[in-house]
C-alpha cells in the first residue's frame, strides 16, 4: 500500500509506448524506462542496497536522476539526494550522517570524488552517470544496467523509509528529514489535485531534483502518466528553449527563476505556448512580479505551494482560481492559499493553544505527508514534531475565509520598540518600487528601540534609490513603525542557502558583532 513504484508499474502496463522521458536526443517509453529502472536495481541490490539502505545522488537534472530515485526505491532503498550548490565539505556531513555507502555522480561533480571519498567513512561505491569513460575505481551506470536482468519490486511501501532529504541549513548544519513511501505518496496526490492533466502533457524538470519543490510536481506527473522533459540547470533561455522544443504544459519555477526569464533581454512570451499551468513557491513572490507574470502570460494557470521538507513538502496551495484581478484586488494574492488535500492546519501561540482568525502565531501542520522524525536526532526531532503536528518555524495567520497568510519566520521578525514588524511584509512592499531588484529587510542594533528594522536592496541597473525614495514609496502602504530607519546598497546577490534562501544570518552577523544576541 502506498509504495511509490506502482504508479511507475501501472504506467509501464497502461501506457507501455507513451514517451516516459525527454533528454536531449533520448526519448524511453514507459516500458523502456521501468525496464532500465529494474535492471538498475538489480545492480544495487547486488551492490548492498535494500531494505532502507540509502543511496545517494550529486548530479545536475537528467532522465537518469529520475530513473535513480525509482531504482533505489525498486531496489527497497531509501533515496539522499544531495544539494548541487553544497562544497564537499557540506556533502561529506550528509553522507557520513546518513551513513551512504553508494553514490550516484555525474560529470559536473567527479572532481569532488577524491575530496568526497577522503572525508566519507564507508562510502563503498561511487557510480559514474555519463557516458564518457568513468573516472578510476568507479562504476558505469550504463555497464550497470546493460549486464543485469530485471529483478521483482521490493514493494516497499507505507512508513517504509523511502528517503533522507536534507534541510537547507539556515539555522546551522543541515537535517537529514525522513519520509516515508507514505508520505510521498499523499504528497504526489495532493498536488495531483491542484493541477488539470491531460494525455500527452510533458512537465519540465527546470527546478533542481534534489528539491522536493521538483520532487513534489515530478511524482505527481508520473502518478498521472505525464512525460517527463528535463535541462540539467537553469538558464532562462535553456528553460525558455526547452519550453517550446518539448511542448511543456507544466513546470515549477521560483520566484527567481520568472524574475531572470521576464526580464531578459530575448524574452519571448510565445515560448510558453503550450504551457497550461506552473507551481511556483519556495520562496516569497513578490506582488509586482507575480502581476508581471499574470500580465505576460495570461494564458498560464499560475498555482503556489508552500511547504516545508518536513511536510513532504505540501502545506498549502493557491489555485489558479485566485490568480486574476479579482484575487488581487481581495488582497489574496498575498496569501498562501488553504491547506492542501488531508492536510491539516493550525495558528498556535508559543504554548502551542489555538489564536482566532486573524491574530499571528507559528503555523503548525499535519498530514500523512508529516515527516518520521529528523535522521538520528531525536532531540530535535521532539522539538518540531509533536503528537504528529509538525511545527513550521513560520509565522503566520488565518482569515475568515480559511487563508493562511504567511507574515515571516519566526526567527526573522524584527521587535522594535515592542512592536513586532515582520521583514517579509516590509520586503513585499519595496520590491515594487522601479528601482529595487531584490531586497532583504532586517532588524539591527538601536540603544532607543532594541532593534531597528534596516533594508538591503540590491538595486537595479543604474539606478541609486536613497532612504527618502523608499520612504516616498511606503507613505500610506505601511505603518511608520514598519519603516526603515536606515538602507544600504548592494551590488551582489544576496547569500543564499542550499535551498536558494536569503541566509538572513550572514547580513545580519555584521551589524550585530558585539552585541548579547544570537543572529542565526
Amino acid at each position: 500500500m502506498y509504495g511509490l513504484t506502482e504508479f511507475l508499474k501501472s504506467n509501464a502496463s497502461s501506457i507501455p509506448r507513451m514517451i516516459a522521458t525527454k533528454f536531449g536526443e533520448r526519448n524511453k517509453s514507459w516500458s523502456e524506462f521501468e525496464d532500465r529502472v529494474s535492471k538498475l536495481a538489480a545492480a544495487l541490490r547486488k551492490l548492498g542496497i535494500r531494505d532502507g539502505e540509502r543511496a545517494a545522488i550529486l548530479a545536475l537534472n537528467s532522465d537518469r536522476y529520475l530513473e535513480y530515485y525509482y531504482a533505489v526505491w525498486w531496489a527497497g532503498g531509501a533515496v539522499v539526494p544531495l544539494n548541487i550548490r553544497w562544497s564537499v565539505g557540506e556533502n561529506a556531513y550528509s553522507l557520513n550522517d546518513s551513513g551512504t555507502k553508494l553514490l550516484f555522480i555525474d560529470e559536473m561533480f567527479a572532481p569532488m570524488i577524491d575530496g568526497i571519498k577522503s572525508e566519507v567513512d564507508g562510502l563503498e561505491t561511487i557510480i559514474y552517470m555519463n557516458d564518457d569513460d568513468a573516472p578510476d575505481d568507479v562504476l558505469c551506470y550504463e555497464s550497470l544496467i546493460s549486464s543485469q536482468q530485471r529483478c521483482p519490486d521490493a514493494e516497499r511501501s507505507g512508513k517504509d523509509l523511502a528517503g533522507l532529504y536534507y534541510t537547507g541549513g539556515t539555522t546551522g548544519f543541515p537535517k537529514g528529514v525522513m519520509l516515508s513511501h507514505e508520505a510521498l505518496w499523499y504528497n504526489k496526490m495532493a498536488i495531483s489535485t491542484a493541477f488539470s492533466f491531460r494525455e500527452n502533457d510533458t512537465y519540465l524538470h527546470a527546478a533542481p531534483m534534489f528539491h522536493l519543490a521538483d520532487g513534489s510536481f515530478s511524482g505527481a506527473a508520473t502518478a498521472n502518466g505525464v512525460s517527463h522533459a528535463f535541462i540539467p540547470a537553469f538558464e532562462p533561455m535553456a528553460a525558455t528553449n526547452a519550453l517550446a522544443e518539448y511542448k511543456v504544459t507544466h513546470t515549477v519555477l521560483v520566484p527567481t527563476m520568472w524574475d531572470m526569464i521576464l526580464n531578459h533581454p530575448e524574452f519571448d512570451s510565445n515560448s510558453f505556448q503550450t504551457v497550461r499551468s506552473a507551481l511556483y513557491g519556495a520562496s516569497p513572490m513578490p506582488e509586482g512580479l507575480l502581476c508581471q507574470i499574470m500580465e505576460q502570460l495570461p494564458d498560464v494557470a499560475l498555482v503556489q505551494g508552500y511547504g516545508q521538507t518536513e511536510m513532504a513538502p505540501a502545506v498549502s496551495v493557491l489555485t489558479a482560481d485566485y490568480h486574476n484581478k479579482k484575487g488581487l484586488a481581495d488582497g489574496l494574492l498575498s496569501s498562501a492559499g488553504k491547506a492542501t488535500t488531508g492536510v491539516e492546519i493550525r495558528i498556535c501561540d508559543e504554548n502551542g493553544n489555538d489564536l482566532p482568525n486573524g491574530e499571528v502565531g507559528e503555523i503548525v501542520a499535519r498530514s500523512p505527508g508529516s515527516m518520521t522524525g529528523y535522521w538520528g536526532m531525536p532531540d530535535a526531532t521532539k522539538a518540531t514534531l509533536q503528537d504528529g503536528w509538525v511545527k513550521t518555524g513560520d509565522g503566520g495567520y488565518r482569515n475568515e475565509q480559511g487563508f493562511i497568510f504567511i507574515v515571516d519566520r519566526i526567527k526573522d521578525m524584527i521587535v522594535t520598540g515592542g512592536e513586532n514588524v515582520f521583514s517579509s511584509e516590509v520586503e513585499n512592499v519595496i520590491s515594487t518600487h522601479s528601482d529595487v531588484s531584490a531586497v532583504a529587510v532586517i532588524g539591527i542594533p538601536s540603544e532607543q528601540w532594541g532593534e531597528e528594522v534596516h533594508a538591503i536592496i540590491i538595486p537595479s541597473d543604474g539606478k541609486e534609490p536613497s532612504l527618502n525614495d523608499i520612504a516616498a514609496h511606503l507613505e500610506g502602504r505601511i505603518a511608520n513603525y514598519k519603516r526603515p530607519r536606515s538602507l544600504s546598497l548592494r551590488h551582489e546577490p544576496f547569500p543564499l542557502s542550499g535551498a536558494g534562501k536569503v541566509l538572513k544570518r550572514d547580513l545580519r552577523a555584521p551589524f550585530w558583532q558585539g552585541h548579547d544576541r544570537n543572529v542565526s
